[in-house]
């Protein structure tokens, strides 16, 4: 697969997963403010801005949506109604891309406010050379296997990443997974795994340390400091 659309201008989808209700945050996190911006405008913002996105698919709770937002950001071409996980929301955003022009497909988290435009051009990048790609960031950590409150054992770390979004498909690829994960009723946390699942074929790429995800009360004040003045 490897330079599969190497020498090719491609036409670059974003699916923004903004549709949890932060049962663990205690209120929708995506709309909790940054430095006086929402989560959700950082993201939005930050792809509106780069010149490689042709269009936006917003995914919001069914009870969140807000049409404003697409005067505001021209490339959010629609609005989709976020499901009951993670999951389902991502593949009812890319129903949506059925009336436009795509080649590749990067679904990211709102509550990861702080990737950077290099992190979206390596992801496009590796993209195009090899039909899928996610940002990854070493495991530093020690790890163990637990069961109940006993610890089992101490797992090796050497071969072990986080996974961060923006995550990148090629849209037949995307396609194709979503296709056989909703016949054979597979579950994933995300895009990557069940890519992994229909065809194994998927490269990582430096992530950011920055790029954190947004779980917490605590995170916000976490992103904060790390925000250059």
């Amino acid at each position: 697969m490897a330079g599969i659309m190497k020498n090719l201008k491609v036409n670059v989808s974003v699916i923004l997963a903004a549709a949890g209700y932060g049962r663990r945050f205690g209120r929708p996190k995506q709309f909790s403010l940054l430095r006086g911006k929402t989560l959700l405008d950082w993201s939005l913002e930050k792809f509106s801005r780069h010149e490689r996105i042709s269009q936006i698919i917003v995914v919001l709770p069914r009870d969140y949506q807000d049409q404003d937002i697409k005067s505001k950001y021209p490339k959010i071409k629609e609005i989709a109604a976020g499901g009951e996980t993670r999951q389902e929301s991502v593949i009812s955003g890319f129903k949506c891309l059925a009336l436009y022009p795509k080649d590749v497909v990067l679904v990211h988290d709102a509550a990861r406010p702080l990737f950077s435009r290099e992190l979206v051009d390596r992801i496009i990048s590796a993209t195009t050379a090899n039909g899928a790609a996610v940002p990854i960031i070493p495991v530093e950590d020690t790890v163990k296997e637990m069961e109940g409150t006993r610890i089992l054992r101490t797992v090796e770390r050497a071969n072990l990443f986080l996974s961060q979004t923006p995550q990148g498909f090629l849209f037949h690829i995307l396609q194709k997974t979503i296709r056989e994960a909703s016949d054979k009723n597979w579950m994933a946390t995300d895009e990557a795994g069940l890519v992994e699942l229909v065809q194994k074929q998927v490269v990582g790429v430096p992530g950011e340390k920055s790029n954190i995800k947004i779980t917490d009360p605590v995170d916000l004040k976490i992103a904060e400091a790390l925000i250059e003045d």
